[in-house]
Formats: structure tokens, C-alpha cells, sequence
């Protein structure tokens, strides 16, 4: 875990795509800093065992589907009577070179990450307005700006998310509501799949030379929801080792 530490005492937080990897990273963080927190995930197996190993909420829902996604509000906001911090984590990969993306695959990405994201924040909003702030952190992706051979939906679905975060910001700072994004580069299953050489010339891309702990994920995005951040909004911050750059 990161040496660096807020005090979310009495805040209630969700975090979607948390049955693992960077999403569960930010749960253990958001719940060592004392909120409640809401894991939400598809792996129903996967978010009660790290809703279980972190103490934290474990939720099954498909962050594509708006009864889902209103359902968990409505939990949320039964159990606590609140929700300060929404992270949209979630999503899911159909790797496959433009002209071999079926219409399945690319509606089943862009629902997933562009539409997971639109639905809970859209969802959180009316309650942010009552309490009088809130904070929405988007996970999106360097591929997004760049682009990546074999990922055009996920290239497609991420820059999206940069475009909601500036949009949503605007409209929503009015409120007290900040929305900003990270853009990771963090070691993860998907990551730890890639073959050896090529692993090896993905990292040589880096210039720091490694990819990051999901821990050092959850520490820019518990910055982005605390209280001294509260004038940054429509960021998108990368935590990328310079690979960005």
C-alpha cells in the first residue's frame, strides 16, 4: 500500500471493475483511509471475495445496463444516505484488427467503458446535487490518445471517456462536483498475459522502465477525490511511468 494517505472517515465510496487488479487496489485504499466502500463487478465470485479481504461492500452488476447500475445507487444510498466518491473502472477488452470487430464486440466494449461510465455518473449526480459536491474519477487510457493496433473499439470507448470527463466537469462544477480521469499504466492480468519478448519491448516503451503497482493507481485517484483537490476538475492525469510523454 502507498505511504500516501487521506481521511475519507464518513464518506461512502463506489468503485466499479473492483473484483480485482487496480479496482480492488482502490477499494483497499479508499477503505484503509476510512470510507465505506462499494466494490461493484460482472464476477460476482471475484467482488465478494475482495469485498471480503478488503471489508468492504460486494456488489454484482453490469455497469451496461441501467437497472443494474440504478439498482446499486439505490443500495448504496439506502445503506449510507450518501455516495461522495464514484470511480468507473470497469472494462472489458474484444482485442481483435478493425476489420474482424463484430458488431457484438464493439457495442459490448463501448457499452462496458463509455456506457458504464456515463450510466453511473449520470445515476450519482442527483445525490451529489443534494449533498452539495462529489467527486467522479474515469478510468481511461493512454490508447485513447495514441491508438493501438487490434484495439479501435477500446481506443474508441476510451477517448469517449476523456470527452464525457471534460463535458461532465463543466457542467457539473457549478454544483461542487469535480470530474476528472486517470490515465493508468499499471501492471494487471491483461498485462501479465503478454509474452515474455514482447513484454520486454513494451517496457523498453516506458521511461521509467516498469509498470506501475496498482496501489500507485489508487494513490492519484484518492488525491483526485480528496478534499485538496478540490479545485482540479477536468484533468485527465496520467499515471503512466512517462509513456505519455
Amino acid at each position: 500500500m502507498t505511504n500516501l494517505t487521506f481521511d475519507f472517515t464518513g464518506r461512502t465510496v463506489v468503485v466499479t471493475g473492483a473484483g480485482r487488479g487496480v479496482g480492488k487496489a482502490i477499494g483497499e485504499n479508499f477503505r484503509t483511509a476510512g470510507a465505506t466502500v462499494y466494490l461493484v463487478d460482472f464476477d460476482a465470485d471475484a467482488v465478494e471475495k475482495a469485498a471480503h479481504e478488503i471489508g468492504a461492500v460486494g456488489l454484482t452488476a453490469d455497469v451496461s445496463k441501467t437497472d443494474d447500475v440504478d439498482a446499486v445507487v439505490e443500495r448504496v444510498i439506502s445503506d449510507t444516505g450518501r455516495l461522495d466518491v464514484l470511480v468507473n473502472n470497469a472494462g472489458i477488452l474484444r482485442d481483435a484488427m478493425l476489420w474482424k470487430i463484430s458488431d457484438d464486440d464493439y457495442e459490448a466494449v463501448m457499452a462496458v467503458h463509455a456506457g458504464g461510465t456515463f450510466r453511473f455518473t449520470r445515476a450519482a449526480v442527483p445525490h451529489f446535487r443534494k449533498q452539495g459536491g462529489g467527486r467522479v474519477i474515469n478510468v481511461t487510457s493512454f490508447t485513447g490518445l495514441r491508438g493501438n493496433p487490434g484495439q479501435s473499439n477500446y481506443a474508441m470507448a476510451k477517448a469517449g471517456i476523456i470527452g464525457f470527463t471534460k463535458t461532465a466537469a463543466k457542467e457539473l462544477a457549478r454544483f461542487g462536483v469535480t470530474v476528472n480521469a486517470i490515465s493508468p499504466n499499471a501492471q494487471t492480468r491483461m498485462i501479465e498475459s503478454v509474452p515474455a519478448d514482447k513484454l520486454a519491448l513494451l517496457t523498453e516503451q516506458i521511461p521509467m522502465q516498469r509498470f506501475a503497482d496498482p496501489s500507485e493507481m489508487a494513490a492519484a485517484v484518492a488525491f483526485l477525490a480528496a478534499d485538496e483537490a478540490a479545485y482540479i476538475t477536468g484533468v485527465v492525469l496520467p499515471v503512466d511511468g512517462g509513456i505519455s510523454i
